[in-house]
């Protein structure tokens, strides 16, 4: 595969997971953007790279660019993948797509007009055991489906002296919550059982009424006992769902849960058996069986569906994670650009499903009502 001249736009953490998969996948990083240009030079200069771009408009003007992948707080999204796009770059844009369902749209139909490679980073896909838990939802192994339910909790925002740009409705759109981690869980959900949620009775709460002022640039916790600020941004959310098919799904969400990191849990009840998965036990399939009996199908290359097994690059009890599941996003972003279709890869047009979900989902708690998703 030819190598990509790509650009990072951002840099935060989860720019640094960008530039970790690129260079896995074999891209040469030209160059990279920050919040302003004193910062794009430092981060440039401590990531070996030989641009330090001023703005957007830089970047797509650089013809050794054919990839540039956005790192950027939500609200900036549209405008910067916008340009990219009409410059005739591939985009990577971090999610959610945007912070409105109609800018969401808006970026689809673009990139759906340019033939670009358009993807979003849903990239719990890519772990081996869920690719293992689609399949034999797939093959009917399950049956028809009862019941869907789990939930997506962290803790980083448990501290009222914690805060970030993406408590600010402006900076991170009107939902917090639901939009950063429920939307990983939704696209996860519908993707791994084959059904799409058509109707959702949702709740949000706000339990930490004031938040410090400090917002950092990143994950961040402030020092205790400084300035204040109220929260306009929900920090959990519950949410029940009816499938196309009829079957009923419950999600709990968090950021205030108290030892709860990143557990992305979920559980699909089938009429002939049920599988859960865990995503800080990420190594597990867990698979219930009639009679009480239960079995558990562990990640490996040897065993488990055509896609386990691609994606299984280390042998059994040799553990994979997060990191390894963007690496695989990112090289399969690549291989999209150079004809391939991988399977699962999420794109622009995932972007704007997950941005109707979390539309109707804000819809929903301000009314107390159940709401059609379509």
């Amino acid at each position: 595969m030819p190598t990509p001249g790509i650009a990072i736009v951002g840099t935060g953490m989860i720019a640094a997971v960008h530039r970790r998969a690129a260079l896995l996948a074999g891209a040469d990083i030209r160059g990279v953007a920050a919040s302003s240009p004193q910062r794009a030079l430092e981060v440039a200069q401590s990531w070996g790279v030989p641009r330090a771009y001023r703005d957007i408009e830089e970047v797509v003007a650089d013809p050794q660019v054919q990839v540039v992948h956005i790192c950027t707080p939500n609200h900036l999204h549209r405008s910067m993948a916008e340009a990219a796009l009409e410059a005739g770059k591939h985009v990577v844009c971090e999610k959610p797509l945007a912070t409105t369902l109609e800018d969401a749209q808006a970026l689809a139909a673009l990139a759906a007009s340019t033939g670009l490679i358009a993807t979003v980073p849903f990239v719990y896909r890519y772990h081996p055991v869920v690719r293992e838990a689609r399949a034999r939802i797939a093959q009917g192994e399950l049956g028809p489906l009862h019941l869907i339910h789990g939930s997506y909790l962290q803790d980083w925002l448990l501290d009222p002296a914690s805060n970030n740009w993406r408590v600010d409705p402006a900076l991170g759109g009107t939902s917090r919550v639901f939009a950063d981690i429920g939307s990983h869980w939704c696209d996860l959900v519908e993707w791994v059982s084959g059904e799409r949620f058509t109707e959702v009775s949702a709740a949000f709460d706000t339990v930490i009424a004031q938040r410090s002022t400090d917002t950092g640039q990143s994950f961040t916790t402030a020092v205790a006992g400084g300035a204040m600020q109220a929260v306009a941004s929900e920090d959990v959310a519950a949410a029940m769902f009816r499938t196309g098919a009829g079957t009923l799904a419950s999600l709990t969400v968090s950021q205030v849960s108290a030892g709860r990191h990143n557990r992305l849990w979920f559980e699909i009840d089938g009429a002939r058996a049920s599988v859960a998965f865990n995503q800080e036990d990420a190594e597990r399939l867990w698979i219930g069986l009639p009679e009480q009996r239960e079995e558990v199908f562990v990640r490996g290359p040897g065993a488990g569906s055509a896609e386990q097994r691609r994606l299984s690059l280390l042998p059994a009890g040799h553990a994979q994670g997060y990191g390894h599941c963007f690496e695989a996003f990112v090289a399969d972003t690549y291989r999209a650009i150079e004809g391939e279709r991988p399977e699962g890869l999420p794109t622009f047009e995932d972007g704007v499903r997950s941005a109707q979900i979390v539309d109707r989902v804000i819809a929903s708690a301000r009314t107390r009502a159940w709401t059609a998703i379509g």
